[in-house]
């Protein structure tokens, strides 16, 4: 008997799907579509552990099952190649950042290669490559001339470390989520895109996804949508006012002092009228030194200046209330600004006591003989509230605005948690902006009074310039090459050192001029590379719209749960500006998501090079092949659980594939000689549950689950001598998606087709269930009575809601829990349970 040399099979199965372009996708095609894709990596390390391929192996069987169900499957893969991950990498190698990314993306490619995956390599893009990078720039060049792109000079996220800005969405706690150092608050001039303009439709859109609840849930929490009034309180003896932003209007009576954030602008108007100036400039210093997450620790004690000399004036009450700064108001929530009502505010509370600040109760609670102790933070009924006196806490949000409206001094509003996404770096490694800087221009101007500073132009070293986009036609402005790239840990990039590369001539003028020195995140290019792969090789536009047509939305996407509010909102947002400006046709990129679980060490800990406990898969696919490895992936638990790894589960799998490979070595010539086996009627209903279930199985990701099944039908197939030639091709289609190139082996061995009729196992049909041959199958039903289990019976699969419902009251133990009772509906879920709710 033939022995499975895995090693030799697996490489030449390799070879020749290459060879006959086996995965190559068609352009558009007359056959129904199925885009999967991946998360593409960063190429930031020496090469891949056992952990990373696990999507990648989901989303490989997925495809094959597809392509054998008859879809055009378009599964490719690329390089997430530019940003801190990469240049990080260069310098702690001491190369260039170029060379390191080819270095590492040749290595990822030689591992990914070994394990037997479905991509089309011919259209595997790079985002460091010009010709991808200049369509980055095209779409920030969109965005600028429709108002979404503009400079801002606020305090943002600085990395000590990193020696870089970072956007909110990547500090963690209070930390860079790359390095884990603590974060600052610094005043740099940035390039932001206003994601805000898009935030309703970003929150709307949600609801139309197949996305995992979690993801969804962390989506909605982050851009964090609140529904409220804005308040203006003048300043006393000034022209100037606050605008204060509160979601309980209906205290408003109670506010017995206002508070703002340091950063917050009307400081710098009123400094001549702040008595104890110094002291509030002390505190705003240890204050912006300080990470959003210091600032608002609910557990921390609550700090504040009194603004000396200033007060405000409560609109509705006309009464003068004090004006304090905090650490503990942010600038970008709501107006930057908060009423403080400290008798039905925790928070509040607490500071008022500090301060020996006034408390006014106005809110009592619903119940009266509930004792009201102070903060009162529910809703209730109004007192010591004027005329609103006995409404309700949602009636007097109402009528309350209604009269802060009619009086113009209120005015509905809505904000976010979310704020505009901060799109400068001041490192090299990453997209150059489409911008140029011309004081000619500038001094040209013949209405310099409609100009707007960061919209039009800008101040450089005290000096006023034109803010020039490049034209489109002068795409892509290329990165440098440079021996010195390194962060200057100033607030400018490497770039602006490089005088023959910034110093430039206007396009539109002609005269000297400077372009922007810092360069895009690496989230940049990552925004809409799925669209590249539709059309990666068009140099006339991002991508063709037929084709983004026919293929749009991705049917499916596999990546970490832990890019759910950078990477997923941020594609989302380009999307649908993609989509308003015409060159996409769907509202929403990516139909469903699906995260993966984490694989741990064998220690239980993240694999690390710190802690020494990395498996490479080249390792184990040496030892044990590549079929085993893919199996044992997706056998280790379900597959959004986190899990460790075990070698010896390797071992198992090889174990189960040796059994495979050995028991048809035994039949493939037993089925060749005889054709006259017929069918076992046992193993028959087994196969076609075991069709049903794995096809069931990979389309809602329960790979174990699949794998388990098959196991079970090969070891009936073991046991029962008259096995068909049918039922053995019918288990190596269902095997095939999870070990490819044994099953690819085998298969062919039955075949005996010359090479030059090749014809895969991943270009026959799909197997079919013969639901009459499976209808004896039973399954145990759950009775429900006002959603606690009461009963059970034996059905058969499909059973109706009548027939479940008729069988549950014929049940002495269910009649019991309804006698006398009116039902008021049923719940029926199929082949699970039925739940008849009850009136008591």
């Amino acid at each position: 008997m033939q022995a499975y040399d895995y090693q030799k099979i697996e490489k030449k199965w390799q070879d020749i799907w290459d060879k006959y372009h086996i995965y190559k996708t068609e352009e558009i095609s007359t056959k129904p579509k199925f885009y999967v894709l991946d998360m593409f990596p960063y190429p930031s390390g020496a090469g891949l552990h056992v952990g990373h391929p696990k999507g990648y192996i989901a989303t490989d069987i997925v495809a094959r099952m597809k392509m054998m169900e008859g879809y055009n499957v378009l599964h490719p893969m690329g390089w997430d190649a530019f940003g801190l991950p990469a240049e990080n990498y260069a310098i702690e190698h001491k190369i260039h950042p170029r060379i390191a990314v080819q270095d590492n993306i040749n290595r990822f490619k030689e591992q990914l290669r070994k394990i037997g995956f479905t991509y089309d390599w011919s259209r595997e893009i790079n985002t460091t490559d010009p010709e991808y990078y200049k369509w980055t720039q095209w779409i920030f060049l969109q965005m600028y001339k429709k108002g979404l792109a503009y400079l801002s000079d606020e305090p943002v996220n600085w990395c000590p470390h990193c020696k870089t800005v970072l956007a909110n969405e990547e500090v963690i706690q209070g930390k860079c989520e790359r390095c884990g150092t603590p974060v600052i608050k610094k005043r740099i001039k940035e390039w932001v895109l206003k994601m805000t303009a898009y935030a309703d439709r970003l929150l709307k859109g949600l609801k139309t996804l197949n996305w995992e609840k979690s993801i969804i849930e962390q989506q909605k929490n982050w851009i964090g949508r609140s529904e409220g009034a804005e308040i203006k309180f003048m300043i006393t003896g000034s022209q100037l006012s606050l605008d204060v932003f509160t979601t309980r209007l209906d205290t408003i009576f109670g506010c017995t002092y206002v508070v703002i954030a340091p950063e917050h602008k009307i400081i710098s108007s009123l400094r001549d009228k702040i008595t104890n100036i110094d002291e509030v400039d002390r505190y705003i210093e240890i204050a912006q030194n300080k990470s959003d997450l210091e600032r608002t620790d609910l557990a921390k004690e609550k700090s504040g200046k009194e603004l000396k000399g200033i007060k405000a004036i409560n609109p509705f009450t006309k009464e003068e209330v004090s004006v304090f700064v905090s650490d503990y108001v942010l600038p970008y929530y709501g107006t930057g600004a908060i009423m403080a009502v400290p008798a039905h505010d925790e928070r509040d509370f607490e500071f008022a006591k500090k301060y020996n600040l006034p408390i006014k109760e106005v809110i009592r609670p619903v119940d009266s003989h509930r004792l009201s102790e102070l903060p009162f933070v529910e809703d209730g009924i109004l007192i010591n509230s004027g005329k609103f006196n006995g409404l309700t806490s949602s009636q007097a949000r109402k009528e309350i605005l209604e009269f802060g409206e009619k009086n113009k001094f209120a005015r509905k509003a809505v904000h976010y948690k979310m704020h505009d996404w901060v799109f400068s770096r001041q490192r090299y490694w990453g997209e150059p902006f489409p911008i140029v800087y011309c004081r000619q221009c500038y001094l040209d101007c013949k209405h310099k009074d409609k100009l707007v500073l960061n919209k039009d132009y800008t101040v450089i070293d005290g000096k006023e310039y034109m803010i020039v986009p490049v034209p489109e036609k002068d795409l892509p402005v290329k990165l440098p090459e440079v021996k010195k790239y390194e962060p200057t840990g100033t607030t400018q990039s490497p770039l602006a050192n490089i005088k023959n590369w910034i110093q430039t001539k206007c396009p539109v003028c002609g005269k000297p001029a400077l372009r922007e020195a810092n360069t895009m995140p690496q989230w940049a290019g990552s925004c809409w590379y799925y669209l590249r792969y539709i059309d990666p090789h068009n140099d006339k536009e991002l991508v063709s719209f037929e084709k983004q047509k026919y293929w749009l939305p991705v049917d499916l996407y596999v990546g970490g749960a832990e890019h759910a509010t950078r990477h997923l909102l941020y594609a989302r947002f380009w999307h649908k500006f993609l989509y308003d400006i015409g060159v996409v046709s769907t509202k929403e990129p990516f139909k469903e998501l699906k995260h993966v679980g984490l694989i741990l060490a064998e220690d239980g800990r993240k694999m690390s090079k710190r802690w020494k406990n990395v498996v490479n898969p080249d390792d184990i696919v040496r030892d044990y092949g590549a079929d085993a490895l893919r199996l044992y992936e997706m056998f280790m638990g379900p597959f959004d659980q986190p899990v460790a790894w075990s070698t010896k589960g390797v071992v198992g799998m090889k174990r189960f594939l040796d059994r495979v490979w050995d028991f048809y070595q035994s039949k493939i010539a037993l089925i060749k000689s005889d054709t006259s086996i017929k069918e076992n009627q046992e193993l028959e209903k087994l196969v076609h549950q075991t069709i049903k279930k794995v096809t069931n199985d990979i389309n809602d990701f329960r790979f174990n689950v699949a794998i388990s099944q098959l196991m079970v039908l090969a070891n009936k197939m073991r046991e029962i001598q008259n096995v068909t030639r049918q039922d053995l091709e019918i288990f190596l289609k269902l095997l095939s998606p999870f070990a490819p190139h044994i099953c690819e082996e085998l298969w062919q061995n039955m075949k005996q087709s010359p090479e030059s009729h090749f014809k895969s196992i991943f270009q026959e049909k799909w197997p079919q269930y013969n639901k009459e041959i499976i209808q004896d199958e039973k399954i145990n039903f759950i009775i429900q009575i006002n959603g606690k289990f009461r009963d059970k019976f034996i059905s058969h699969p499909g059973i109706t809601q009548e027939e479940a419902k008729r069988t549950a009251l014929q049940s002495d133990r269910i009649k019991k829990w309804i006698k006398g009772k009116k039902i008021l509906k049923v719940i029926f879920v199929s082949d699970k349970l039925i739940n008849i709710v009850t009136q008591d």
